[in-house]
């Protein structure tokens, strides 16, 4: 059974080039890696249920932080026989945004903090009742919201397909979501975390051994 390592960080933190960075690392090792990245928005039905409700197609939904974050966990769900797959197949099987991702965000925007109710029924939900595999590493990719949003503007002016969203978009819901990042991370929620500056290079070598 291979590792379950989710990469999380705000949006425009480079979680992107981390994880192809890793990936790369670790073939380079010998190891089997599997990549995925949540939400799927080109796959099944929920991940671009997604994207049309962050960029405003869904009417009010996206204003429900509880109906968002079921979209979120559902699109998971709907993978998790592909992610068992990826982990009986690979020695590691690295993932762009996981569980983690959902807790965070959502209680930001409810304005709790790590240790409120919101966080323990993401918990709930998507490892109680759905039974997703629980990530044996989580890696935060910590940098301040204001680089984040500066590169995730510079990504979606250079490419047309990568208009931000309305959790992208909204400087303030970035802040909070880094502080409950922090606080997830601190608090070692669901399994160890490691947190990286994204600031300054990231080691992949040296993160890929202890890896």
């Amino acid at each position: 059974m291979g590792r379950l390592v989710a990469v999380e960080g705000l949006d425009g933190a480079g979680k992107r080039t981390l994880t192809d960075g890793l990936a790369g690392a670790l073939a380079a090792r010998g190891l089997v890696v599997e990549r995925m990245v949540f939400p799927r928005y080109g796959e099944d039905v929920y991940g671009p249920l997604v994207a049309d409700a962050l960029h405003g197609r869904l009417g009010d939904l996206t204003d429900s932080v509880y109906g968002m974050a079921m979209l979120f966990a559902l699109d998971r769900r709907a993978a998790s026989a592909q992610v068992r797959r990826a982990l009986a197949h690979a020695d590691v099987l690295l993932v762009d945004r996981y569980v983690a991702s959902n807790a965070a965000y959502g209680a930001a925007r409810l304005k709790q903090d790590a240790d409120g109710e919101f966080v323990d029924w993401v918990r709930a939900l998507e490892l109680d009742r759905f039974e997703l595999p629980a990530p044996d590493l989580q890696l935060l990719l910590r940098v301040p919201r204001e680089l984040a949003a500066e590169r995730a503007a510079r990504r979606e002016s250079l490419d047309a397909t990568r208009a931000r969203d309305a959790y992208e978009s909204d400087d303030e819901l970035q802040r909070r979501c880094g502080e409950v990042y922090d606080q997830l991370a601190a608090a070692s929620w669901v399994s160890p975390w490691q947190v990286l500056d994204g600031v300054t290079s990231v080691p992949i070598t040296d993160l890929a051994a202890r890896l």
